[in-house]
C-alpha cells in the first residue's frame, strides 16, 4: 500500500557520500549442512535414515541455501518528478522473513518506508527487493531496519528517510515466554525525519493506521 501527503516546504538535505555495498553472506555449503542435521537429528534421537526423514537434511540444506541467497539488488528505476518534491511518499504493506541470529528461529518483518524526493521517485518494487535483500541472512530486527534505511538513502541520495518495521520472533512466541501476541517495533528516522515533528507524526500515523487494518 503506498501514501502520498504534501508536506511543509523544506530546504534540500545534503547529499550522503558514496558508500560500499555490504558484502553478500558466503555461499552456503549444502552437502556440510545437510551432513550436519544428520548429526542432529541423531542426536535427537531420531534415526535420519528412517521413512519420513531420508530426504530431510537435503531439503534442510537446499532451504538454508535458497533463503540466504537472495538476488542482488539491481539499479534502482527511479523517475524524474520534479513537481513531487517535497511530499511524504510511504510504502507499506512489505512483508518478509528473516532468521534471528541469536536463536536461528523465524522472524516476520512487516516494512514500511517513508521518503521525501528530491526531484525523483523510486520505484516501488525496489523497497520490497531491499528488504529481502536484508532479510535474507541472519538478522536482528534492530539492524535490519537500519540497513534498509541506509540503503534507501543511498538510492534516492538523501537523508529524508524513515523506515518502520513491526516483528513477529518466534524465538519469543513458541519459546522463552511464549508470548505469541508480542510484536517489536523499529523506526530508524534521519533528515527531516528528525527534524520536523509534522512529517514525523505524519509518517507515524500512516504507517500505525495500516498496521491496525492489517
Amino acid at each position: 500500500m503506498t501514501h502520498a501527503l504534501c508536506s511543509p516546504a523544506a530546504g534540500e538535505s545534503p547529499a550522503l557520500p558514496e558508500q560500499p555495498s555490504p558484502a553478500q553472506p558466503t555461499p552456503v555449503d549444502t552437502e556440510r549442512v545437510a551432513d550436519l542435521v544428520r548429526q542432529l537429528l541423531s542426536a535427537l534421537g531420531e534415526d535420519p535414515d528412517r521413512e519420513g526423514l531420508a530426504g530431510t537434511p537435503a531439503r534442510v540444506a537446499a532451504w538454508y541455501r535458497d533463503f540466504l541467497s537472495p538476488a542482488s539488488v539491481v539499479a534502482p528505476t527511479c523517475f524524474t518528478e520534479k513537481p513531487l518534491s517535497g511530499q511524504l511518499i510511504v510504502v507499506g504493506g512489505m512483508s518478509v522473513w528473516a532468521l534471528c541470529e541469536h536463536h536461528m528461529l523465524p522472524m516476520n518483518l512487516e516494512v514500511a518506508v517513508g521518503y521525501v524526493p528530491l526531484g525523483k521517485v523510486v520505484g516501488l518494487s525496489k523497497f520490497g527487493r531491499i528488504a529481502q535483500r536484508y532479510a535474507g541472512r541472519l538478522q536482528v530486527q534492530e539492524r535490519f531496519t537500519r540497513e534498509v534505511a541506509e540503503e534507501i538513502s543511498r538510492v534516492i541520495d538523501s537523508q529524508d528517510v524513515a523506515v518502520a518495521v513491526r516483528g513477529t520472533h518466534l524465538c519469543m512466541s513458541m519459546r522463552g515466554v511464549r508470548m505469541e501476541p508480542a510484536r517489536t517495533s523499529t523506526l530508524q528516522a534521519g533528515g527531516r525525519f528528525e527534524s520536523d515533528p509534522i512529517l514525523s507524526q505524519q509518517f507515524l500515523t500512516l504507517v500505525t493506521n495500516q498496521w491496525k487494518t492489517a
